[in-house]
């Protein structure tokens, strides 16, 4: 005989329950705060900020008191306990959670207006995620893509704070199986290995004019996986000294982004 379910308060069998909201966005320092005030100012929840940022906050106040949302000046102890860090710039806005979508393929014409699509296959750790990003946006980069790699760094506090809104000027799109997506993308695709791959200059010789390569850069400790790098159509590697293995990804990325944008 079976179990009566769970009873709701006036006896009926009580539904399953909504799924919880996703939790919002904090994102800290001027930069990036004005790159979101800039962007999606509808999705803003609430500000916070110190006395020493009255100045820089006024407007971004003034937009929330025009939509019925708070603001408030605060301490430095409360806005480290809102920001979760004590590196928020003095500012920390609270923004609705941005959604990433599978990338589309083969890729729109918008992503194939910049030269370079940065690709990152399990990059874990959120400021390397940030800092990339960062040069991305510098670089004249339009979108990037996250890999489905489970160590792959998400859309966290640190990695906005670290992208100076990076991040928010970038379309950002994720590749579940990055294997099976990158021959699909319908430009040329690049590992960043560490050794035994072509200079730069040879992947400019094979983009064709006016073409876009997807820049494909590995986690930390790895690098690109072996089956990653295998769907792409070449690897590259940065000469160096020798005097050390590598660089941080978030470097390479920024000298290789730099160095394949020439000549569009």
């Amino acid at each position: 005989m079976s179990r009566p379910g769970p009873q709701g308060a006036l006896g009926r069998p009580e539904g399953p329950r909504p799924p919880r909201p996703p939790e919002p966005d904090r994102i800290c320092g001027l930069a990036a705060v004005s790159a979101v005030f800039s962007r999606r100012p509808r999705e803003v929840l609430r500000l916070f900020h110190l006395p020493s940022r009255r100045r820089e906050a006024n407007p971004f106040c003034a937009v929330l008191a025009e939509a019925r949302k708070p603001y408030r000046e605060v301490g430095e102890e409360e806005l480290a306990r809102v920001a979760g860090t004590v590196h928020h710039g003095g500012i920390v806005a609270v923004v609705a959670r941005r959604r990433v979508a599978p990338v589309a393929l083969p890729l729109p014409p918008a992503l194939r207006a910049a030269p370079v699509l940065p690709v990152l296959d399990g990059v874990s750790n959120p400021h390397n995620l940030g800092a990339v990003a960062r040069s991305a946006a510098f670089f004249g980069c339009i979108g990037m893509v996250l890999s489905g790699d489970p160590r792959q760094a998400g859309l966290s506090d640190a990695a906005w704070r670290t992208s100076e809104g990076g991040l928010e000027v970038l379309s950002l799109w994720t590749a579940p199986d990055l294997v099976s997506t990158l021959p699909q993308l319908g430009v040329l695709t690049v590992a960043a290995v560490a050794s035994g791959g072509v200079a730069p200059e040879a992947v400019l010789a094979r983009r064709q004019p006016g073409g876009c390569v997807a820049l494909v850069l590995g986690n930390e400790e790895q690098g690109v996986s072996p089956a990653t790098a295998a769907a792409c159509d070449m690897q590259v590697t940065l000469p160096g000294s020798g005097r050390v293995e590598s660089l941080n990804v978030s470097v390479a990325a920024a000298v290789l982004i730099h160095a394949l944008s020439a000549r569009r």
